[in-house]
């Protein structure tokens, strides 16, 4: 499908007209998922070797902020994808955020009708109530029809790296469950290589969480890796406080830094997923339908 520029246009401006003074009191609070704590990375491989459905919209005519066209992508992908009578994934996360208000916003309207959806975290359960969306569990409605969420990093084979914000365990279960799998970002979460831009969160047991720590780090496919336990609040992979960070789950988060690429993000994945103590890591490998990425010259979709 091709978006013409024209589209796009008439498009950004319903948006920039009806929905971004909207979000004015959302941007202008501090959340938990700021682009602060993301690491900015460079765009080459993905977007060379790749075939993109692309926009010709100029972004900076409109002067749009990052966050401003993390609510583009959050839209589009409720526009696209989302009908009438589905059973929704819905994400966590800046990004994702949007895509949440977007649903509640077409269910207000009248525009989506009769839609089910699954939180998949405590932080996006109360916004969704606060909507009005009417929400299921994995217990009553274990296939979906589309999931909608955002990511730390994505690879160019569409491997993500989620879990920045503490939801990894619950975002996949949900998620592995939808037919589709939508995942909305802007161009600083594009990489070569999962790794160095962005560390591998686990949640692990509290139970000899050191042993299981080391454990991790000791994998063959880990080779290199510096754990650290995550401190403070679990939504951000940040230093901010002396405690422990627990999960929704009760569960602890450590991080894997990398200085090198990592070579086989489902290798890896499958080891970790085997020691004892490990509940669920944040590489998501080979789940992705589409990626619907925000960028200063316009909006791409890449599709697996």
């Amino acid at each position: 499908v091709l978006y013409t520029a024209e589209k796009y246009r008439n498009y950004t401006t319903q948006l920039t007209m009806r929905v971004l003074p909207t979000a004015a009191l959302f941007l202008g609070t501090t959340s938990a998922f700021s682009p602060a704590a993301f690491v900015p990375r460079t765009l080459n491989k993905f977007t060379t070797t790749t075939t993109t459905t692309t926009t010709s919209l100029n972004m900076a005519e409109t002067q749009l902020t990052q966050d401003e066209l993390k609510k583009m992508v959050g839209y589009k992908a409720v526009d696209d994808y989302v009908k009438s009578g589905m059973v929704v994934g819905l994400g966590t996360g800046s990004t994702a955020y949007f895509a949440v208000e977007r649903v509640g916003e077409k269910l207000k309207s009248g525009e989506l009708e009769d839609i089910l959806a699954i939180p998949t975290s405590v932080r996006t359960k109360e916004q969704a109530e606060e909507l009005g969306i009417p929400l299921v569990t994995l217990d009553t409605h274990s296939k979906l029809d589309v999931a909608i969420d955002g990511a730390d990093e994505v690879d160019p084979d569409l491997n993500l790296t989620k879990g920045g914000g503490g939801a990894l365990f619950r975002e996949k279960i949900v998620e592995v469950c939808a037919e589709k799998f939508i995942v909305i970002v802007d161009e600083s979460k594009i990489c070569d290589g999962l790794g160095p831009g962005f560390p591998i969160p686990i949640e692990i047991v509290p139970f000899c969480h050191e042993h299981t720590m080391r454990t991790i780090a000791e994998l063959p496919s880990c080779s290199g890796c510096k754990p650290v336990l995550r401190m403070g609040s679990s939504s951000n992979n940040q230093v901010d406080g002396d405690e422990i960070a627990v999960t929704d789950n009760g569960n602890y988060i450590v991080d894997l830094h990398f200085e090198e690429l990592i070579k086989d993000a489902p290798t890896m994945g499958k080891e970790i997923k085997n020691v004892v103590g490990v509940v669920e890591h944040g590489l998501f490998c080979d789940m992705t339908t589409a990626v619907i990425i925000a960028g200063k010259d316009g909006i791409s979709v890449k599709e697996a």
